[in-house]
């Protein structure tokens, strides 16, 4: 590796171009946050379909969507980084670190410890997806998604006010404010 001494400036400008590539990364990737933003409507509204049609024996199955989006989404990304041959940065092996980690830690209380949790399940999963979104927003400096993380943290701690079968509205308010607007953004953003 290049030990090189880089001047103040050029450290500067050096980790503002790692940020801005990342960035325009990012921008290339708003159908991530929209494929994501419409799979927990989809869940969510089959579990409140399935619940008002008293089929309660089937209401965890379309959970099991989650982790096939968690797959498609790994291996997506994973086709478009072969195919593009881009260096990693820093940044992007953080954010991607961090989708993996919240992920999995969703899916771990979700089938594990949804008992555990009880009516706090929903908030908590908000919240947490809120953490994600916000870093997501904050690391690449685009406010849409900032705001849309905001929110989406706004309506998990209001969610603790709300009965249970009423928690899943929250989680679909929560996905059309942080995860499919800004990603439409993003992708009008990419245009541009």
């Amino acid at each position: 590796m290049d030990k090189t001494d880089l001047s103040p400036e050029q450290s500067l400008l050096l980790i503002t171009k790692t940020i801005e590539q990342t960035k325009e990364r990012f921008k290339e990737n708003g159908h991530i946050f929209i494929f994501w933003g419409c799979l927990i409507l989809i869940v969510i509204g089959s579990q409140f379909v399935l619940s008002l049609l008293e089929l309660y024996k089937f209401i965890m199955v379309p959970v099991y969507l989650y982790p096939v989006g968690g797959i498609l989404t790994g291996i997506y990304v994973w086709k478009e980084y072969k195919k593009n041959n881009a260096p990693k940065t820093i940044i992007g092996v953080i954010l991607g670190s961090l989708g993996w980690i919240v992920g999995l830690n969703l899916m771990t209380m979700g089938f594990l410890l949804s008992a555990e949790l009880g009516d706090a399940l929903a908030p908590v999963f908000i919240i947490l997806l809120a953490i994600m979104v916000i870093v997501s927003g904050a690391t690449i400096n685009f406010k849409p998604i900032i705001i849309g993380g905001v929110l989406m943290n706004l309506i998990g701690l209001a969610s603790f006010y709300l009965e249970r079968d009423y928690q899943g509205f929250s989680m679909m308010l929560g996905a059309i404010v942080a995860f499919i607007i800004p990603g439409i953004l993003l992708n009008n953003a990419r245009r541009k």
